[in-house]
Order: structure tokens, then sequence, then C-alpha cells
């Protein structure tokens, strides 16, 4: 098993405001009311486990037009992808620190969502651990209510058990259409990769396992 370092987080500017970014589920509108927290209505994406947040960043800086929800357990990484928000200005992206599976299964309504991204979820690597894994049948199927019809789950990973795992769980539990390659993509700065985590694996050499569902429309 190949165990690449990671960077420690800079220090948060204190004269942020992170409050128009940083939720928690208990803060989130209950029912479900994405105007209320966004400020207007448009197409929905939604990251589970947005680790620094450079996914949810560059999507909504490259997709002014949708608005994007991550979901990240880790305080530190919430509060770190908040300020990253801030700085940028993206008004139409929030991050939740708390548990991203809770809020699909007990908050996001059915067809609210347009794409749903996972990307290099924990792997879990012990067996009696593997219970833990995001990609399980309960999400899976959240993933395929929640989306409209013709949306996407997205899921990478650098393990190619989880991978085909995860492919396996998804075929068998929802009616979720693929799955279907995505090519990898030459990048065109140091930050052109769709997370952090993805930079280091392709640095490294080491493959990239993709792959990508539609909810039949």
């Amino acid at each position: 098993m190949f165990a690449m370092a990671r960077r420690a987080l800079r220090k948060l500017d204190p004269a942020l405001d992170l409050a128009p970014w940083l939720t928690t589920f208990e803060q989130l509108p209950q029912p479900w009311d994405a105007e209320q927290l966004f400020g207007r209505v448009a197409p929905l994406e939604v990251e589970l486990g947005s680790g620094k947040g450079l996914f949810l960043a560059s999507a909504a800086a490259a997709r002014p037009e949708h608005n994007f929800l991550g979901l990240e357990v880790s305080a530190k990484y919430a509060h770190h992808i908040a300020a990253r928000l801030a700085k940028a200005e993206l008004a139409h992206a929030r991050i939740v620190h708390g548990d991203g599976l809770r809020v699909f299964h007990d908050l996001l309504p059915e067809a609210s969502v347009t794409a749903i991204h996972v990307y290099f979820p924990d792997p879990w690597w012990k067996a009696r651990h593997k219970k833990r894994r995001v990609m399980n049948e309960v999400f899976v199927r959240d993933a395929q209510r929640t989306l409209i019809a013709g949306g996407s789950l997205h899921f990478w990973t650098d393990v190619e058990e989880y991978f085909h795992a995860g492919l396996q769980c998804i075929s068998e539990a929802t009616g979720l259409i693929g799955p279907h390659a995505e090519p990898e993509q030459a990048p065109e700065h140091d930050l052109d990769y769709r997370t952090h985590f993805e930079r280091r694996t392709r640095l490294a050499e080491l493959p990239v396992y993709r792959a990508v569902f539609h909810k039949p429309g």
C-alpha cells in the first residue's frame, strides 16, 4: 500500500467571516429549502466528503449557474473549505460540517440533485471496518432517490478493490445506468485536478479508477 504524506492545513485568517459559507446539519433548512439556503433556485450539485475543497471551489467557480453543497465530517477541513469559498466569494456554494450520509438520508428530497460527487472516499482497509464505507447500499439508494432524471453519480478512487465493490453495490442496489468511464485529462496547471488527492495520486504515477452513473430519464 502506498502512503502519501498530507500537507498541514494553512492557518485560517481570523478576519474571515465563515458564517455565510459554513453550516451544520442542524442549521440546514428543515424541511429542505434550497432557496432559503442559497438565496436562489438553481440546479444542485452535492459532494460527499469534500476534503480540502478543491473540487467544490473549482466547480462552483466554473459553473456559476449551479448551486454547490459540500459535505465534510472533519471540522478542521470544513472550516478550511469555508475559508476557501469565502476568499473566492462563491455565494452559491456551502459546506456542511457533519455526517453527509445523514444529509442524504434524512434531508435531501426526491429528485432534488443534478449531480453527486464522491471522490477518493476513505477505503477503510480493515475487513471489520468496511461497513463504514460511504459507498454502501443505503447511500447509493439515497443517491438514486435524490437525483433528478438524467442526473449523475460520479465515483472516483485510487483503491481498485473499493472501486469494483462500489460498482457492484450500485449495480445491485439501484437502477442507475452505468458504469461509464470518465477519461483522465491532462492538467493545464498545478491545481487542475478534481481533488488534491487526485493530484497527489497522479503525480505519484498511481492509477485512479473513475466511473459515472446516470439516472434514467
